[in-house]
Formats: C-alpha cells, structure tokens, sequence
C-alpha cells in the first residue's frame, strides 16, 4: 500500500458523522508524534545517527516522509527532543527548590537530580534513550552541532528563570545571564568530559556535581574535600 493510500483510509466511527469529539485530532497528532521519537530512537540505536534516513523512521510508523516533517524540521530536531524533555524538567524542578537555597546551589542540585532520573528511568526519562543520545553526541558532529545550537537559543529561557528566582530584572542586571551562561558551560563541560571517555569519570550524574560544585564554590580555589 502507498503511504497516500495509508494516509486517506477513512475514520469508523464518531468521526464520520462530522463531530470529532473535542481533542480527538490533538491526540492523534501526539501519538503520531511520539511514534516517529520512538522509531527514531530504536533506529538510531540499531543503526546510528548518521546511518538512519527519516524515510526509514517515517516507514517504521507507516506513514510518509511528507508526514514526518508535518511533526519534525529534520532527524535531528527528532533527536533533540529529549534534550528539550530535560530544559522543561530544568524549570520544573528548579521552581521546586527551596526559595532560600543560593541560586548555584539549587542549579546544581536541580541538574544533578535530572541526570540522575535520566540514568535511573524516573521522571519520566527513558535511560535507554539517554544512553542512546550520550552515544550519538560521541559520534556525530552533525548532532553534536545541533545540541549546541539548541542549548544556545534555550539560554535565554534559563536566563528568565534564574532571574524569576533571583527576584532580578533580566533586563537591568547582568547577574542572571552570568548565571546561567556558568550553568549552560557547566553542563557542556561535564559532558564532553563523558563523551571523551578519559580519565575517572564514572556516570553523567557524578561528573555533573563536580562541575557544578567548582561553579558552587567559586572558581579560584579547588572545591573542597568531600564536594
């Protein structure tokens, strides 16, 4: 069956009448949509990033690559989708964080507790998806290039979140973008220290305390023991 037959099969049901229920096609659209991350990731980790084409992702979901850029620009916006699941749970979980808490420190342990549910499997995390995406940053520049774009324009929204936090106008004070530009290079530094796969490093989650008890603690001195 062509993917245009597959895509002007009629509806049974309610929705022949003239009446979708309210929600039906919101609902049908994100199923669609979390059925193309979910190919694309069993794809990319059967076959690699560069090595998987959207007409493969688009054909495991049975549907056209028309279809497919309906949802998504490229394979790579596809990937990056659990880099944007981690911005939204960034500002869920820091908003949580106890309002007397040094700015620093409820980011470095808002970032820790992500990369710890994103190894885990909780928050809503998949850790097979998480491993698949560390791997994939290791082996395509393609993607990694992506990554990097996409967490520069994200910046801005850190910016106004640390700034909410902080009770500071963004617009006045430079001290929210200072702190989230430190927040943005902390993490940056803590996984390409991963992906280099040298010295000690253990788990993504470790090396991210690390990295951000340095920012903690001031970059002058080495933090101290036990941080």
């Amino acid at each position: 069956m062509t993917a245009t037959a597959r895509e002007t099969v009629p509806e049974t049901g309610p929705s022949c009448l003239g009446s979708e229920p309210p929600g039906r096609r919101e609902r049908k659209k994100q199923r669609t949509r979390e059925a193309l991350i979910n190919a694309a990731f069993t794809l990319f980790a059967e076959k690699g990033f560069d090595a998987t084409t959207v007409e493969e992702i688009a054909d495991a979901v049975d549907v056209s690559s028309r279809t497919f850029f309906r949802y998504f620009a490229s394979k790579e916006d596809v990937a990056l989708t659990f880099q944007e699941e981690q911005v939204r749970a960034v500002a869920s979980v820091l908003a949580a964080r106890p309002a007397d808490e040094p700015i620093m420190t409820a980011l470095r342990r808002t970032v820790v507790e992500i990369a710890r549910a994103c190894e885990g499997g909780e928050l809503g995390f998949d850790p097979g998806r998480f491993e698949c995406m560390l791997s994939m940053m290791n082996d395509s520049p393609a993607l990694m290039a992506g990554s990097l774009e996409h967490a520069q324009r994200k910046q801005a929204l850190l910016t106004e979140i640390v700034a909410r936090r902080m009770g500071l106008d963004p617009g006045a004070d430079l001290r929210p973008h200072v702190v989230a530009a430190a927040a943005h290079c902390g993490f940056q530094a803590a996984a390409d220290a991963i992906r280099r796969k040298g010295g000690t490093f253990a788990t993504l989650s470790e090396v991210v305390d690390q990295t951000f008890a340095i920012l903690e603690s001031g970059l002058n001195e080495p933090p101290p023991p036990g941080e």
